[in-house]
């Protein structure tokens, strides 16, 4: 969600003549785009931040700024812990990052020609205020680096109170933009060449339920997802990430007759045992998360589910946590991104008294990544042999002389092939080889 708002921003700086730049040493303005999810992540960006700051010595004019969560919820007091800061810009005002950074940098290099010293001249701008329509400011791309597969945000906010997350006050109340708009921002990047695109919202399949009636009884997501299906020219389509609380039988049930949908679906289940979901405040039982992803998987056979879980939750006993695992080893997750508990100021949970060691948090995410890791080992070597379709996205990272692609299940596959011939296609490739976590394999010539 944060990579779809950085390109937005960096729309804005392009149409108002700014340059990207990928060297820090270059740049006027530097920005970085923060998560609050978790203290590390806060600590990395703050970190970043004043490491950065000896930039200004050779480059006095240099402009600073903080987006996003850790912007919003911390606000000015960024200014103290960072003395160089100049623009704090919170998570519903984006739209209006590129104005307040060409002000400041306009009048710095205004002044420099007078006076190098009036250009350190302090130009703090805050502005964590809440937004009418801010959802609706999140649709514009860079097309120099317009990829196959790109996110289209279709809203903003969140009106659970996960009692460990931050977000909701981060991000506000959910907000759905309208379908037209929606459809038509992705038949624009159809026509530029995108063939896949991943719907996202902070609890996306909740998207419009305040705002717009079912039809049908079909909620507003399944409306959307029917929408961009008969767009010509979009051949994939992913979301990200649902909530248990709003996956009724109408989402299920467009797996069936939706084959652009692809066969992946990340599912956050959080933790396995029903006391510690109702700490958590997550509305469902296991015994529910359970029969939705059974449904899941008779619904698309070929379906691949990933999640997220917390160990180390306050309050999680070992009863609790083998639970979790045990849950984990049932359902067979392809793969699955393991969190311990971090505290978030004006969250519920971070005021709790049993809080869990750092040493027993490490120890369960390590258990239970190790299960997690081998589950997904396993799952790989079982496509050596077979032929996958995959969507190449071109030059592999790693390896700028090879390609890389994914399945509809969402899982890497490197090979040889031409990149202005194939990127952007779908293609069959008969997988060779599993190093573990990607698949290696040969393109299949008809």
């Amino acid at each position: 969600m944060n990579e779809r708002d950085s390109e937005q921003v960096a729309r804005m700086f392009s149409e108002g003549g700014y340059t990207l730049t990928k060297d820090e040493f270059d740049a006027d303005a530097i920005l970085v785009n923060t998560c609050s999810v978790r203290d590390q992540a806060e600590q990395k960006a703050l970190g970043k931040m004043g490491h950065m700051g000896k930039h200004r010595v050779r480059k006095p004019h240099v402009v600073y700024g903080f987006m996003g969560c850790m912007a919003q919820s911390r606000g000015a007091e960024l200014f103290d812990n960072v003395p160089h800061l100049d623009v704090v810009v919170g998570t519903q005002k984006y739209h209006k990052v590129f104005e307040y950074v060409d002000d400041i940098l306009s009048k710095r290099l205004e002044r420099r020609m007078d006076d190098v010293e009036l250009s350190m001249i302090g130009d703090n701008v805050c502005d964590t205020d809440e937004e009418l329509d801010s959802q609706n400011t999140i649709k514009d791309h860079v097309d120099e680096e317009m990829n196959p597969s790109t996110f289209v945000s279709i809203m903003q906010g969140c009106n659970m109170k996960c009692s460990y997350c931050i977000v909701p006050d981060t991000r506000g109340r959910e907000r759905g933009r309208p379908i037209s708009s929606i459809i038509d921002e992705v038949k624009k990047l159809r026509d530029k060449g995108v063939v896949e695109v991943t719907l996202l919202g902070q609890i996306v399949n909740l998207y419009g339920r305040t705002e717009f009636p079912k039809v049908d009884g079909k909620s507003p997501f399944v409306q959307l997802l029917e929408a961009v299906h008969e767009i010509e020219g979009i051949e994939r389509i992913r979301f990200t990430s649902p909530h248990p609380i709003g996956y009724r039988d109408d989402l299920i049930d467009s797996f069936t007759y939706l084959p652009k949908l692809c066969s992946h679906i990340h599912f956050p289940m959080q933790s396995g045992s029903d006391r510690i979901l109702k700490k958590m405040r997550r509305p469902y039982k296991n015994e529910k998360f359970i029969e939705i992803c059974n449904k899941m998987k008779a619904a698309r056979k070929d379906l691949a589910i990933t999640t997220d879980v917390i160990v180390g939750y306050p309050g999680e006993t070992e009863e609790d946590y083998l639970m979790t695992k045990e849950t984990m080893r049932d359902i067979g997750f392809d793969n699955a991104f393991i969190f311990r508990y971090s505290q978030r100021r004006n969250t519920p949970a971070s005021d709790r008294l049993d809080q869990i060691s750092e040493t027993v948090k490490e120890e369960r995410n390590q258990d239970l990544l190790a299960m997690v890791n081998q589950i997904a080992i396993d799952k790989n070597e079982l496509l050596v042999g077979t032929t996958q379709e995959v969507l190449c996205t071109g030059g592999s990272k790693k390896d700028p002389n090879r390609l890389t692609s994914r399945t509809s299940q969402n899982k890497i596959v490197i090979f040889d092939g031409n990149a202005e011939r194939m990127t952007g296609k779908i293609l069959p490739i008969k997988i060779e080889r599993s190093s573990g976590f990607t698949l290696f394999g040969t393109p299949v010539i008809h």
